[in-house]
């Protein structure tokens, strides 16, 4: 992703549109299957939820499930219109590299004050291990939520063990997705993961942030010379122009008399043979004798 420079000086993108708009869809979406998920369980009216302003529908269980659905095929679409898009694009920053277990655990001991935490590419090594958990959760509560969803419409006589299973899986996957999220919501809270939640909203960080903490990743974007805060929306560093070579401009020849001493001043502009000069003060002296005639 090519950077661009924000509204203001020290904002570079870190995050296009379409990123911040997929990833607000998967948690937005995930959220509401979550609340629903426990609301399908005979939990609401046991601990009064059905009492609060505007919550007497976490009671029915048929509400529950339709809001469910509704959530799911949002969380199915955008979880898909990610692998295809980011595929087709060729990013790969999020995928697992080898030494991130490593890595993080330097990351972890510098937040705890022991050594200093390595240099970063665009995303932390913890980040990306996250992503690959989150991405095997995400796939096991999908495919098992589509038995589900089958069997509760298509067919009911399905395989008695097939849904126990897909329950089971659906209810540990669950379980998984709340705890992620729960360390997902802990992570930025650290100080130093504190400048990233901008990204989330407008995707643009602080460039001193960048320059301090990603510069691995600033060194693939961009050239160095454009690290340095830009002007403005679309606009490219100032640079240095390079100095114009300044014309040596000839100085005229004189044919009067004297003229000799004045061409000798400026011989870095004219070369005067000393010939000339010579034969010019012989004509001088040529016409002298004429005039005294």
């Amino acid at each position: 992703m090519s950077p661009k420079t924000g509204k203001k000086q020290d904002l570079i993108r870190r995050h296009g549109l379409v990123e911040v708009a997929e990833h607000w869809a998967v948690a937005l979406s995930g959220l509401a299957l979550v609340i629903t998920g426990i609301f399908e369980l005979p939990i609401a009216g046991r601990y009064y939820i059905t009492d609060l302003p505007g919550m007497k529908w976490s009671g029915d269980f048929i509400v529950s499930l339709q809001i469910h659905y509704a959530a799911s095929v949002i969380f199915i679409a955008a979880s898909l219109f990610h692998v295809v898009y980011h595929g087709l694009q060729g990013h790969t920053g999020l995928l697992p590299k080898k030494g991130d277990l490593k890595a993080s655990v330097k990351v972890l001991k510098s937040f705890l004050g022991r050594g200093e935490e390595p240099l970063f590419h665009k995303y932390l090594p913890e980040q990306r291990l996250a992503y690959a958990g989150m991405a095997v959760i995400i796939a096991g509560l999908i495919i098992s939520g589509l038995i589900k969803t089958f069997k509760n419409v298509y067919a009911p006589d399905m395989s008695y063990t097939l849904v126990i299973w897909a329950t089971w899986a659906h209810n540990v996957f669950f379980v998984l997705f709340v705890l992620a999220f729960i360390a997902h919501m802990a992570a930025i809270v650290i100080k130093p993961n504190r400048p990233l939640v901008r990204s989330i909203f407008t995707g643009y960080i602080s460039l001193d942030y960048a320059k301090a903490r990603h510069p691995l990743w600033l060194e693939e974007i961009m050239p160095r010379a454009q690290t340095d805060p830009l002007q403005g929306e679309g606009e490219t560093p100032m640079q240095e122009a390079p100095a114009e070579e300044v014309p040596v401009e000839e100085m005229p020849v004189q044919e009067d008399s004297g003229t000799c001493t004045a061409l000798r001043g400026v011989r870095d502009a004219r070369e005067v043979p000393d010939a000339e000069c010579e034969a010019e003060g012989d004509d001088q002296e040529d016409t002298s004798s004429d005039r005294k005639v």
